[in-house]
């Protein structure tokens, strides 16, 4: 290959700290391109007579920064097609530089040779000027591109990238998710050179400071405090596996996946509750209750060596990747009813067995009131269903006669039958209404606990006790707490 381009660094100081070897070259290329001049290296070679051509200008007609990479690697290509160049960027080529990973992908399939040269990374001065010791562990992200998932705050954290005050407000706002308005953070500009500044600032006022260029990045110090921690997934992990280790808690340590079974369940009422209450704070709570559980099967399946929460989270990720074609795949699903027909005929791909009946594994593990409702919802996609209300009310009245004349020959089993014919009856109504019946059910027992906790009250007011009062005397006050709206 006769065209390249050289990727050289112009390092993170002053022309001191470049190597002679680069020195050289930069004053004797002639087709230069700098990613910026805004550097002290390019400032002092200018008095030497340095010939280039920055792109600069790109940064003024770009709002997004991907655009701006895209542009300036594009521009690279085509050049390098007339001839060799050298292409020179900020620290070194491989560290924190998208342009030149682009130009790495591309290159070569353009027929293009890329070479990588010198240059001292930021990071070498960053660590001197901070006095850190990455061995502790840091990570290194890009302030245009950050996220709060991608944050480990319990580590040394540097932000590079920070150009101006739009990324440093963005790069404050998605701190914040993690930290508190007022975390210490330092802004350093310029590390290794001459003009080195290092301000520490709380962090509401990060995006505040006037004096931001492409030489700044922020450092983020670990957090020490165990609480700020709790935010973390692996701060709660490492609770977890505390709280069942040999010095944990006696109770955690004797749970079982069978002894934590009925927990489970009650901590996923309490929740239902919580949501039907509208409760917000109450709802945090308890999908904190939930979340307990699952945590503690997967410590317990990692203590017994069968699986972590790793698996756990690994397996549900790609269940959603596969059963969501139409999100992350080419399948078109135009409306829900679509995308349950494709996410049942991908489960049973998956499964890859013939069930013997559409019926089977229907409502598995449900509390038998949702397990009928899901029976019945599964028989009517094949049109085994009515089609309108009339006939699904006649039904009830049947089941009550059939009840009433099991009632009459005093038959317990077939009493017993009945009862579940009637209860199944009037699954199908709530059905044909979108009742969920089990919350239709749950709403009526935190009813009759509220009229109930009414008339307890009323007999406590009077110092009498519930066998001083006649049915009918306590019936009035359940109608007064019906009044009144409980």
């Amino acid at each position: 290959m006769s065209n390249k381009i050289t990727i050289i660094g112009l390092g993170a100081g002053d022309l001191n700290q470049l190597p002679y070897g680069l020195y050289k070259l930069l004053l004797e290329e002639k087709n230069l391109y700098l990613r910026t001049k805004e550097h002290p290296v390019v400032s002092e070679l200018e008095k030497e007579g340095l010939n280039y051509i920055s792109f600069d200008s790109i940064y003024e007609k770009n709002d997004e920064f991907a655009d701006l990479y895209e542009e300036i690697c594009e521009t690279l290509l085509l050049k390098a097609k007339d001839g060799s160049i050298v292409y020179a960027v900020p620290g070194h080529p491989l560290v924190a530089e998208k342009t030149v990973q682009l130009l790495l992908d591309r290159g070569k399939a353009q027929g293009l040779e890329i070479e990588i040269g010198g240059g001292q990374s930021f990071l070498d001065a960053m660590f001197q000027a901070l006095k850190i010791d990455p061995i502790e562990g840091f990570q290194l992200l890009d302030g245009t591109d950050l996220s709060a998932e991608t944050l480990r705050i319990s580590t040394h954290t540097i932000i590079g990238q920070v150009y101006d005050r739009f990324v440093a407000s963005e790069v404050k706002l998605t701190l914040m998710e993690k930290l508190p308005d007022e975390y210490e953070v330092v802004i350093v500009t310029a590390a290794g050179s001459k003009e080195e500044r290092l301000q520490r600032v709380p962090l509401y006022e990060l995006d505040r400071v006037t004096e931001v260029n492409n030489l700044t990045s922020v450092y983020v110090p670990p957090v020490k405090d165990e609480e700020l921690l709790y935010r973390e997934f692996a701060s709660f992990r490492r609770i977890i596996a505390e709280l069942r280790g040999p010095n944990g808690c006696p109770w955690d340590k004797k749970q079982t996946h069978a002894s934590l079974k009925k927990y489970l369940i009650e901590e996923a009422y309490e929740l239902i509750e919580a949501i039907n209450n509208e409760d917000i704070d109450h709802m945090v709570e308890e999908l904190g209750d939930v979340l307990l559980q699952v945590m503690l099967h997967a410590q317990i399946g990692e203590d017994d060596g069968y699986f972590t929460i790793e698996d756990v989270i690994e397996g549900i990720s790609e269940k959603m990747v596969r059963r969501h074609p139409h999100v992350f795949g080419d399948i078109v699903a135009e409306d829900e009813e679509e995308v349950l027909k494709n996410w049942q005929e991908i489960k049973e791909k998956e499964k890859g067995i013939e069930h013997k009946s559409i019926l089977e594994g229907i409502g598995k593990g449900l509390p038998n009131l949702l397990k009928a409702h899901e029976l019945q919802k599964e028989a009517a996609k094949t049109g085994f269903d009515w089609l309108d209300i009339d006939p699904v009310i006649n039904k009830v009245k049947e089941e009550i006669d059939e009840f009433q004349e099991a009632k009459q020959l005093e038959d317990k089993e077939a009493l017993e039958l009945e009862f579940g014919d009637l209860l199944f009856a009037l699954v199908n109504v709530a059905r044909h209404y979108k009742i969920n019946p089990e919350e239709a059910l749950f709403k009526t027992n935190l009813k009759f606990s509220r009229r109930f906790s009414y008339i307890e009250g009323r007999v406590r007011e009077s110092n009498r006790s519930f066998e001083d009062y006649t049915l009918q005397e306590l019936d009035q006050f359940w109608d007064e707490a019906k009044q009144k709206g409980l």
